[in-house]
Order: C-alpha cells, then sequence, then structure tokens
C-alpha cells in the first residue's frame, strides 16, 4: 500500500521487564498506572478510531472511551465524534453482545470479518454494530482501505499479541508507543508483544527511537517504524 490509502497506524503497548504484555491467569495483568492511563486516553483523543483484537474484548471487555471530560470537550469543540471509532475484527462472531465494546458510549462500532463469514457474523451483531467484509481470509491492507474510505486518517491499534503481530509482520504500522512495567512476569505461557512471525522491523531495518519519557517507575519508548513518523 502506499502512504496515502490507509490510516496512519499507532500500535500501543504495556509490557513487563521480561517482554510480557499480560500473565497466563484468568485475571487481567495491570502493567500501566494512572499517570501511562491518562498519556493513553490523551493519545486516544487524537486518533479517528481505536482498534483491538476479539480476544482483547473476550478477556479485557474494555469500553474504549476518553476518559477525560476536558478531551471530549475538546472534540466536540473540534466537530468530532466525542469518542474516536471502536474497531475490531472478528473470524467467527463469538463476541458477547453484552461486551463494553457494543454497550458503552455512542461511538461507531466497526467489527471486520472474512467476506465468507459477513452474513453470519451480521446475524449476530449486526444490531450493535457495521458489520463489514474485509477479504477471505481477512486482509488488514484491505481493512484499512475501507477505514480510510470511511474517514479514519489516524487509527490506534492496542492489541493483544494476535493483532499487533499482523500489524508489524505485514509493515502496517507506522509508530509504536511501548511502555516498560518495573517488574516481570516469569512465566513463558504468558503473551508477548508479538508472536512468532516475520517482523518487518527486524535486524535489517531497525525501528527508529524518537522519544523516551519516565512516568514514575514506568518509561516510555516512541518508535518510528515507517518514514511517516
Amino acid at each position: 500500500m502506499t502512504r496515502t490509502d490507509r490510516p496512519y497506524v499507532l500500535l500501543s503497548c504495556a509490557m513487563s521487564l521480561d517482554g510480557c504484555i499480560d500473565d497466563a491467569t484468568d485475571q487481567r495483568l495491570v502493567l500501566s498506572d494512572e499517570e501511562d492511563l491518562d498519556r493513553v486516553d490523551a493519545v486516544r483523543a487524537t486518533c479517528d478510531a481505536i482498534m483491538v483484537g476479539a480476544n482483547t474484548i473476550r478477556r479485557d471487555d474494555p469500553r474504549l472511551l476518553l476518559r477525560s471530560p476536558e478531551r471530549v470537550r475538546a472534540r466536540m469543540a473540534r466537530r468530532l465524534p466525542t469518542n474516536p471509532a471502536k474497531v475490531t475484527l472478528t473470524a467467527t462472531g463469538n463476541l458477547d453482545p453484552n461486551a463494553r465494546f457494543f454497550t458503552d458510549g455512542t461511538a461507531d462500532r466497526l467489527v471486520f470479518t472474512p467476506t465468507g463469514a459477513h452474513g453470519a457474523v451480521r446475524e449476530r451483531l449486526g444490531g450493535l454494530a457495521t458489520i463489514l467484509p474485509a477479504g477471505d481470509p481477512l486482509d488488514l491492507a484491505s481493512l484499512l482501505t475501507t477505514l480510510s474510505g470511511r474517514g479514519v486518517a489516524r487509527l490506534m491499534v492496542e492489541g493483544g499479541t494476535m493483532l499487533l503481530t499482523a500489524f508489524l509482520a505485514r509493515g502496517l504500522a507506522d509508530e509504536l508507543h511501548l511502555v516498560v512495567a518495573p517488574f516481570l512476569v516469569g512465566d513463558p505461557r504468558a503473551p508477548r508483544l508479538a508472536g512468532a512471525a516475520g517482523l518487518a522491523n527486524g535486524p535489517d531495518r531497525p525501528a527508529r527511537l524518537v522519544e523516551t519519557r519516565r512516568l514514575g517507575e514506568q518509561v516510555l519508548l516512541r518508535y518510528a517504524l515507517s518514514d511517516r513518523c
């Protein structure tokens, strides 16, 4: 894809010192403190849409709404929707209709699915979101083209591992915000930032560090992954 036919893609992730973005228990591992959550909220406010994977919806039940009333008012003053659109992708549509992705807030909700599953997913979730086909099998490049056509110029991707890996493997990300928490998980079963895949920003094409910032005992590393950053 060229620079102009997809949104600017920003990946956002917090991880432990040993690279885990969660643990292997049934409980969500908290990696960000209030200072980092406020930073994430500020970044969300600059975006047109926020994307998470279906597993993240099932496991974490995120709201994907701005926390700060001031940032909501600032978006309204710019004649933007109060919150960025919510975006996910699912191969089966196996998502709880009562998940906060669907029930909280008035933001647009977009669910991408493989073309072959589009009818079944729309029957299950069509009253809760706009169901959009994105190739068969589901293709990120096609999905991004559709988002661009719907006015999404800046997309924030918040995980999980499969989704982050897919963007990194296909070279479809422009920027990475990586926050490192000051502890170790120490469990080989825990999910990591990226799974096993041929990643675009390997040793022959390293990312460019553009910012470091201390957030209490955490640190933000902001990397440019493309020349758009």
